[in-house]
């Protein structure tokens, strides 16, 4: 009884919101189905280790140096993303690549701003690259920069990333048009040669790696796991990459960020501005692959829907999804799905690839 009047006695009010936190992020993983698999490990974290005297921060301070700090679970993650993406309608429609490569606007434009908020701009860039929507990545640089403040960003890249259903369709209807929204865009059902899938992942790490060779090891492992999903040799290994370890991994990786949402240091007024800034970046990158499609759109004959700009973030294939579904609630004969996977699917290389450029350009 001792123990626990001493424990009582010990809860301080940061302990309280983190529990509030917790229960919230339970709360959207089961009831509204919000990334479960990672809200809902990160929500039950935030209350173990936010408990008196907990007991269980030091085994996931074990873990977070065991599978974060030395970046080894976003590698790990990234193979069974790899193996589950399928690259053949970016493969049958190559110029989706450029919409991937506007989408990262608000990477680039976020770490302007973070910069002048006083952030130094090591911080500044693990803060911006959150608009990418890319939890692993958003690890990844933050971790490599060792800023101070990884756990609200990290929070911040996984929450945007459940959020995407309810943050991108009123950004995209402010800034499109009811007529662009209309655009039908038939898709023409092309085949993609086995020697050209095993080719693609390939190609891409080698241009990578001489372009961002700070990106190679992210790009690598993305593209190790889909060409074993498209090799046709390793199929019970890309199933296990796609299911086992993807799982495996998320359920690790969402309780080990816990260790960065201990109360007294995660309850700062930085967190609410990074938090702010993470929301800014995801909304740019949106508008940044919006735009370039209204771009194109001033010069080409066939016109292209901008809201597939949209799905240039890196969220797969959550962006992809609500595209779709806002084309057919637009026009009920508008199917948007593998144009705006196409997008999506470039999105995610684009994104690892700015983050890339963020390491070699911020030493």
């Amino acid at each position: 009884m001792d123990a626990l009047y001493q424990n009582l006695f010990e809860i301080t009010w940061q302990m309280i919101v983190m529990w509030i936190i917790g229960g919230v992020l339970i709360y959207l993983a089961i009831a509204k189905d919000m990334e479960p698999t990672l809200l809902l490990p990160m929500g039950f974290g935030a209350i173990l280790v936010n408990l008196p005297n907990s007991g269980a921060i030091e085994v996931v301070d074990t873990l977070f140096n065991a599978g974060i700090a030395n970046e080894l679970f976003p590698l790990l993650l990234f193979i069974g993303i790899g193996a589950m993406i399928d690259f053949g309608p970016l493969l049958t429609n190559p110029k989706l690549m450029l919409f991937g490569a506007a989408a990262q606007f608000g990477i680039f434009f976020t770490l302007s701003m973070a910069s002048l908020f006083g952030f130094d701009l090591r911080d500044a860039a693990s803060i911006a690259i959150i608009g990418a929507a890319d939890g692993p990545t958003s690890i990844f640089v933050a971790n490599h920069f060792q800023t101070k403040y990884i756990g609200a960003i990290i929070v911040a890249a996984y929450s945007y990333m459940a959020l995407v259903p309810i943050i991108q369709p009123p950004v995209i209807r402010l800034i499109t048009t009811k007529k662009e929204r209309l655009i039908e865009m038939p898709y023409e059902q092309k085949s993609v040669s086995k020697l050209t899938r095993i080719l693609f992942p390939i190609i891409v790490t080698a241009i990578t790696g001489l372009v961002a060779p700070g990106a190679v090891a992210l790009i690598g492992f993305l593209m190790f796991g889909n060409l074993i999903r498209e090799c046709g040799v390793l199929g019970s290994l890309s199933d296990t990459a796609q299911n086992a370890l993807a799982n495996l991994i998320t359920i690790l990786l969402g309780i080990t960020i816990s260790t960065k949402m201990q109360g007294a240091e995660f309850l700062r007024a930085e967190t609410l501005l990074i938090i702010g800034l993470g929301l800014v970046a995801f909304v740019f990158d949106t508008v940044g692959g919006v735009f370039f499609a209204k771009f194109l759109n001033l010069f080409s004959k066939k016109k292209i829907n901008p809201m597939i700009g949209a799905a240039g973030i890196s969220a797969f294939p959550m962006s992809a999804r609500v595209i779709h579904k806002m084309g057919l609630k637009e026009n009920s004969q508008n199917f948007l799905l593998m144009h705006s996977i196409g997008t999506n699917v470039s999105g995610q290389i684009a994104s690892v690839i700015a983050g890339g450029l963020i390491l070699n350009l911020i030493k």
